[in-house]
């Protein structure tokens, strides 16, 4: 859909700019407007304010300059640094090398016309049919984007936290079975490196949910987009919580390791610790896979919320049971009371997080409006002394 959109919008632009005979091949209209088209209305529009502010800033430093003289190295130069100096001050970010290749393009084209002078007829008709293509490749890039509106994403943003779900419970379950076989000082270094690996699958999971929230942005039906984020957003922030607890999880279980001879990883935590902490690990994979089913709204979700119930107080069940096993007088050995401390508490968050993410914010969500960052950007400046 990207693609077709992309290529009318490029079609349509390159006709309506012939009919302005801008040049006599207009083709900075279509280039315009394959740019500007993004995967959403409020990126299509930002990215045309930006492209839009770059040329004409760019087409007025070219005219500063060639009011003066023609294409020199010297006037290159104070050309491409009055550019780059005026495009950071505007904050135009990636498209800041533009707004040099529109004061470059325009001095270049206006300098080889046939009897150029300064000032000429010619810089004239050059900058100004430049503003003019990039001016109805953008608006035709925004009317594309309108009339096929692009999608919400929200199916793309409950897939990436489904993977998320998965790759989480996977790595409870694989540490569960681990552990109720022989550990290692080995085996618990490599369960927190897979743990920290885990920090780009979250990163994952917020830029999906992160583009369907920019996808309602000026949508004409931002609806769906609204009831969603509320169980997107808190299955999400959960997740990322206890991807975090599980890392802690495993620092834990690694560090009361180097405690211990390594020959005698028993005296770390007895094989009834590791079974009962492998069971409270499957508990929470288990009520995990119910929090995916919850919050993407998937069609057993109606019985889903009373089977997360019956998970819950499963996993707080074996977390009391771990708890007990754990119990040690800290004036006997306060190494062990304190790393004890730190793995049920990794567990307690677990425990609380995976609670929390069945429970989202009442109500819809609505969007952040577009307007919001040029009014604080404006009191930012009003407060300035």
């Amino acid at each position: 859909m990207r693609t077709l959109k992309t290529t009318l919008a490029a079609v349509v632009s390159f006709q309506v700019a012939d009919l302005f005979h801008t040049s006599a091949q207009p083709i900075l209209a279509p280039l315009t407007a394959l740019l500007v088209v993004q995967l959403t209305l409020y990126k299509t529009l930002t990215s045309v304010l930006d492209r839009v502010g770059a040329v004409v800033s760019g087409v007025l430093v070219a005219v500063s300059v060639a009011a003066l003289t023609g294409l020199t190295w010297w006037s290159l130069g104070a050309v491409v640094g009055l550019s780059l100096v005026l495009g950071r001050l505007l904050r135009l970010g990636s498209n800041l090398a533009e707004v040099a290749i529109s004061a470059m393009l325009v001095l270049a084209a206006a300098s080889t016309s046939v009897g150029f002078t300064p000032g000429s007829p010619d810089l004239e008709t050059t900058a100004t049919g430049r503003v003019v293509e990039t001016l109805v490749g953008a608006a035709v890039g925004i009317l594309v984007n309108l009339v096929i509106a692009p999608p919400l994403y929200i199916q793309p943003a409950g897939d990436a936290i489904g993977e998320l779900v998965g790759k989480l419970s996977g790595f409870a379950r694989e540490m569960a079975t681990a552990l109720r076989g022989e550990w290692s000082r080995a085996a618990a270094d490599a369960f927190l490196d897979a743990a920290r690996r885990l920090g780009s699958e979250v990163a994952r999971a917020d830029e999906h949910l992160a583009r369907t929230e920019e996808s309602a942005r000026l949508h004409p039906r931002p609806g769906p987009v609204r009831e969603a984020q509320p169980r997107l957003r808190t299955a999400l922030t959960c997740l990322e919580h206890s991807y975090v607890s599980l890392r802690n999880l495993s620092r834990a279980v690694l560090d009361r390791t180097y405690f211990v001879p390594e020959d005698d990883l028993d005296g770390a935590y007895h094989p009834e610790v590791r079974a009962v902490l492998a069971r409270v690990l499957e508990a929470f994979a288990d009520a995990l896979h119910t929090v995916d089913l919850i919050a993407t709204e998937d069609p057993q979700a109606g019985s889903a919320h009373e089977l997360f119930g019956l998970q819950f107080a499963e996993l707080r069940r074996r977390r009391d049971q771990l708890a007990e096993l754990l119990l040690v007088d800290p004036l006997v050995d306060a190494a062990a009371w304190e790393q004890h401390g730190a793995l049920l508490a990794a567990v307690d968050r677990l425990r609380v997080e995976v609670e929390a993410a069945v429970h989202p914010a009442t109500g819809p969500w609505r969007p952040r409006p577009v307007a919001a960052r040029p009014r604080a950007a404006v009191r930012r400046i009003l407060k300035k002394p």
